[in-house]
This record gives structure tokens, sequence and C-alpha cells, in this order.
């Protein structure tokens, strides 16, 4: 499998922040990013060009497994697990991102009841923002329906 060193950097660095990765296992998403063909990758390639221990690798490859954002199988002419990404990372980050839009919104209007003020223009940027996160949350999910179709 080729990589490209600067792309795996950036993927790794980029993911790591979306997904609040630890460094390995941005490290190992990243290089799963590359596997076009979804042939897999193995536990021993991660340790052998990752340069970790064998725990080090295990333990995130499980949390990128618990996490949902890669799947791992078997082939019926060997006995190792391979790993590849799992199709749905996207619809698991929008997901997610829809959360935080609404737990804001809920927050907001948890703080513009208690502050209870009659100025026009703070409520009006409120409302405004609000407004904005909502038809943002409104597009996401129409996205997401139309990929998990």
């Amino acid at each position: 499998m080729e990589i490209d060193k600067e792309i795996f950097q950036d993927l790794a660095k980029f993911y790591g922040e979306a997904f609040h990765l630890p460094p390995l296992a941005a490290k190992i998403y990243a290089y799963l990013i590359f596997d076009f063909e979804k042939k897999g990758v193995c536990f021993d390639h991660f340790v052998e060009i990752l340069h970790a221990s064998k725990s080090s690798v295990s333990s995130n490859l499980n949390l990128l497994l618990t996490s949902g954002l890669i799947k791992d199988f078997t082939k019926i002419t060997e006995r190792k697990r391979f790993f590849v990404i799992n199709e749905n990372y996207m619809v698991i980050r929008f997901e997610e991102i829809v959360e935080k839009m609404r737990a804001e919104i809920k927050i907001l209007e948890k703080l513009m009841d208690f502050r209870q003020t009659k100025d026009k223009d703070i409520n009006q940027r409120f409302e405004l923002y609000k407004t904005l996160l909502n038809k943002n949350i409104e597009n996401i999910q129409e996205t997401l329906n139309k990929i998990q179709q």
C-alpha cells in the first residue's frame, strides 16, 4: 500500500483533533484511509509500520473499533484480523456535530431564560445564532438521510 507521508501527517493531525483521538489511534485511522481497495491491514503490519508496541496498537485499535470508526474482518484463508475504515464514518462524524449543535442550543436557551434580558440587540443576535444552528442541523440531517439510503 502506497502512502504520501505529508498527507498522512495531515490526516493524522486532522482526525486526531476532529475525533479527539490519541496520536497512535489517529495514525492508525489515517493509515487506513490509504487502503483504497479495502483489502484491510493486519495487526502485525501496524506494529511494524508505526513502530509501536503490540499493547499500544491493540488498545488503540480497540478504541477505534468501539467508537465505530473502523471495522474488522477475517479472511477465510487466514486467522489474522484485518482492519478497514468504517464506510459510515461521515455519518458518525456529522451525527456528533449535530448533537453538539443541539446541546449548544439547549444550553443557550437556558442561559437566555436565566438572563431575562429585554435588550433587543442581544435577543436578536441570539435568535439569529439559534436559527443558524437549526438550519445547519437541518441541512446535515438531510444530507445524512441521503447518504444512508
